[in-house]
């Protein structure tokens, strides 16, 4: 505290200069107080942090070429908010509370950054792992994929609707989010399906992709079961041998 009393005598002495506070648009979330439908949708806003971060834990861990491939749509989608919004430069819509943003308004990034995401999910579960399996598919495994589907597509319009209830963004500004981002993940899908997927066989085959340990499970079709089976077929081995 005195440290502070201290550094206020001095900036007396200075030239009375306003001072604007700048949030870090990423994380700065603000919802109306005692609003708890506003809380929540502010939690709601975060996700796209929290799959950055669950994106950069599955690459580090797992070490997948779809895995990696994703994370790069997801990138190539933030690239193309970015010019778009410098292209268009629409602002975004007036507050009641004074805060400074350093981006402008259209489109929407967190309405672009979660229909990518969604819509590519969708895609990838029901064409990319049918392509990887038999064509016989039990109820259990079409019931999985109805729900991941209905839910990463319940996510995003949640998530959509949050800026504009917070009044980060108009309705125009998340609705045009919603269509690039759900171009950009159809294109992208297409995009790895027809160019990326056939080059992963190579890609592994590289020196420097055995130091790194990257691995392309294509053609496996339960990649679950197929490391739960493998684990516990080591670990019976390996206790044999101690045996």
């Amino acid at each position: 505290m005195a440290s502070c009393l201290q550094e206020t005598e001095w900036n007396l002495d200075s030239p009375a200069k306003e001072v604007v506070w700048k949030p870090v648009s990423l994380t700065h979330v603000v919802y109306p107080e005692g609003d708890f439908v506003g809380k929540c949708f502010a939690w709601f806003s975060l996700l796209p942090v929290f799959i950055i971060v669950s994106f950069v834990t599955l690459i580090a861990f797992r070490r997948e070429l779809h895995t990696i491939t994703f994370f790069g749509g997801l990138l190539v989608n933030e690239i193309v908010n970015w010019v778009l919004k410098n292209i268009i430069r629409q602002p975004r819509p007036c507050r009641e509370h004074e805060v400074v943003f350093s981006e402008y308004g259209m489109p929407s990034n967190h309405s672009q950054f979660m229909w990518f995401f969604g819509v590519y999910l969708v895609l990838f579960v029901y064409i990319r792992i049918q392509y990887s399996t038999s064509s016989t598919c039990s109820l259990v495994d079409l019931a999985w994929k109805h729900v991941v589907a209905v839910g990463a597509l319940l996510v995003a319009a949640i998530v959509t609707y949050s800026r504009v209830y917070l009044h980060y963004h108009t309705n125009r500004q998340v609705y045009s989010g919603a269509v690039v981002g759900s171009l950009v993940a159809v294109l992208w899908f297409i995009f790895t399906q027809l160019v990326l997927t056939p080059l992963f066989p190579v890609v592994v085959s590289w020196p420097l992709s055995e130091r790194l340990m990257l691995r392309d499970s294509t053609l496996i079709p339960n990649v679950l079961w197929f490391e739960y089976a493998s684990a516990r077929a080591e670990a019976r081995a390996r206790q044999r041998k101690l045996q």
